[in-house]
């Protein structure tokens, strides 16, 4: 099930969100090496970690986290205004119609095959999540080899400024946009797998 977590400080959703934190922990902290707060020595949260945030949450029959992204609205600060604004040359693109999507979480213990299906999953429900509020673009920072992929699955894609590299490795902004006839691009390389069961 793909869970649309919004006012997390609030949620009922309480293990997919601790869970989600503990796997980021160890996917960004433990494996990536990145420079990141960790809170109590488990959790990985951020500045950004806050009501604004809306998180897309694939969780198991136990309510346990799988796999998972956060979004968040470019009006508030988010990584790209805030830490990473040298990545966008020409500007740090910010409207009400643009979110940012960061932390894209796929622990290693599902294997390649599981991984790249909760991807996909987590992509589709992050294109209805943005078809349903009116959102027509998506950014983010990413790992430069990520990058080169999401510019070639199909939606209209764009890098905004060359990779940079830090702690870790290789890095680089990107712009989406989300259109009507974007679930149909996506599907012509299987990353939109069609609706999905959801829950808010």
């Amino acid at each position: 099930m793909i869970l649309t977590i919004e006012n997390h400080p609030q949620s009922p959703y309480v293990r997919a969100l601790e869970t989600m934190f503990e796997d980021r922990k160890t996917q960004f902290v433990d494996f990536f090496d990145w420079d990141v707060p960790v809170v109590d020595g488990r959790f990985e949260i951020d500045q950004f970690d806050t009501a604004d945030a809306v998180y897309i949450v694939a969780v198991d029959e136990a309510g346990a986290h799988e796999a998972s992204l956060r979004m968040l609205p470019s009006w508030h600060p988010h990584l790209l205004d805030t830490l990473f604004p040298h990545l966008c040359p020409g500007g740090v693109p910010v409207s009400t119609a643009t979110w940012e999507s960061t932390r894209l979480c796929l622990p290693s213990r599902h294997g390649t095959v599981r991984r790249r299906e909760l991807r996909n999953a987590l992509i589709t429900a992050m294109v209805d999540f943005a078809l349903a509020r009116g959102i027509g673009r998506i950014t983010g920072v990413i790992p430069e080899g990520f990058r080169r992929e999401v510019l070639a699955m199909g939606w209209r894609a764009e890098p905004l400024g060359p990779a940079v590299r830090i702690r870790g490795g290789l890095i680089g902004a990107f712009k989406v946009d989300v259109e009507p006839d974007t679930p149909a691009r996506l599907g012509w390389t299987g990353t939109y797998v069609g609706t999905l069961e959801l829950a808010a």
